[in-house]
């Protein structure tokens, strides 16, 4: 059985996820005045919610099952197991250390136990699925669809996150790398005629990108058109699951505004004839795309058909999670250009056939 340098790439990125979710906002650290580990010897919290419980279980199972993954084919399964526990304890009890010198957040030792059931579950499941899943039906999957290589590890993983960032219901749709909340906070209101233009041409330049880049893993005899059209098809349903989770259910399509309905009608023309071009125009074409539409959702006015809809989000109990999201879309253009980069100089050093 071979390691999984694509599970090896998710299990870093997943760790900095868990960190920034896990020391959010990252701001106001001071002096607990007493013992940062207080809380481990603290009686269990007097109110304690089911989802709670479920967010730290939840949180830390990919961990462990990632963890597994990335140690069975050196150890034996009990062994890949154990270590992923023993691992997640370790970042868990750092995290939620580092949190007594913050004062929004609040360490709990049920938190640390829940994190570390949820990591056994995950790294038994991993530990016993590994032989199949490294060496099974998507080994041979990905062998048939996708080239191989460092390059379609890095992109597969720069995809997952970029169907991470559909979770936040305030960005636009496909809408990346907005800065203002990070840097300056939101633009001055306009007319919902200029905002459908500015998302729709968002929209339809970030599908168009998003299908370039996913092009470039494809193997030459792949059905490209039918993998991309399934990528877009999962982002959406990842968007409307998070509009189902977040918001209220008669808002489950509030984020399908006119602009959205002409950015993907739009995006969706030039995406097919875009996929025709060569390999190194689709880079380059991919990466214009990218950073035009990221000075456009920069540039773009408030969502005016959001106005009413946002005003029922409450984010309570998703504050850290919407957090992480924000963060993951305001840098994956950027990473996704540095990726684009990559691969048109690998393009270049690839001696002539």
């Amino acid at each position: 059985m071979r390691e999984s340098l694509l599970a090896r790439l998710c299990l870093v990125v997943y760790v900095l996820l868990v960190v920034y979710a896990s020391l959010y906002p990252l701001a106001g650290w001071r002096d607990p005045g007493g013992s940062a580990l207080a809380y481990l010897a603290a009686p269990w919290p007097r109110y304690v919610t089911a989802f709670d419980l479920g967010a730290n279980f939840l949180g830390y199972l990919p961990y462990g099952l990632l963890c597994a993954l990335v140690l069975r084919p050196r150890l034996a399964a009990a062994a890949a197991a154990l270590l992923a526990v023993l691992s997640a304890a370790a970042l868990s009890l750092t995290l939620e250390t580092l949190q007594s010198f913050l004062p929004p957040r609040i360490p709990s030792n049920l938190d640390v136990l829940a994190n570390i059931l949820g990591a056994a579950c995950g790294g038994l499941v991993g530990a016993g699925l590994a032989p199949g899943l490294l060496d099974g039906p998507l080994r041979r999957l990905r062998a048939a669809a996708l080239l191989p290589g460092l390059a379609t590890d890095l992109g597969l993983t720069l995809l997952g996150l970029w169907l991470f960032a559909q979770l936040n219901p305030a960005t636009l749709l496909f809408g990346t790398g907005d800065l203002r909340d990070l840097v300056a906070g939101s633009g001055e209101r306009h007319a919902p005629r200029l905002f459908v233009s500015a998302e729709a041409a968002t929209a339809a330049a970030n599908l168009v990108a998003v299908a370039l880049l996913a092009s470039a893993m494809v193997g030459a005899r792949a059905p490209v058109l039918r993998l991309v059209a399934a990528l877009v098809g999962v982002a959406l349903l990842v968007k409307t699951l998070a509009f189902a989770i977040l918001m209220q259910a008669e808002y489950v399509f509030a984020w399908l505004t006119p602009g959205a309905q002409l950015g993907l009608l739009l995006g969706t023309g030039l995406a097919l004839a875009a996929l025709r071009l060569p390999q190194t125009a689709r880079l380059a074409v991919a990466a214009v795309l990218l950073m035009a539409a990221t000075v456009l959702v920069n540039l773009s006015p408030p969502n005016p058909y959001f106005a009413a809809t946002l005003k029922v989000w409450e984010q309570g109990h998703f504050l850290n999670f919407n957090g992480l999201t924000r963060l993951v879309s305001a840098v994956w253009p950027f990473a996704a250009l540095a990726y684009l980069v990559y691969l048109a100089s690998a393009q270049r050093r690839r001696p002539p056939q």
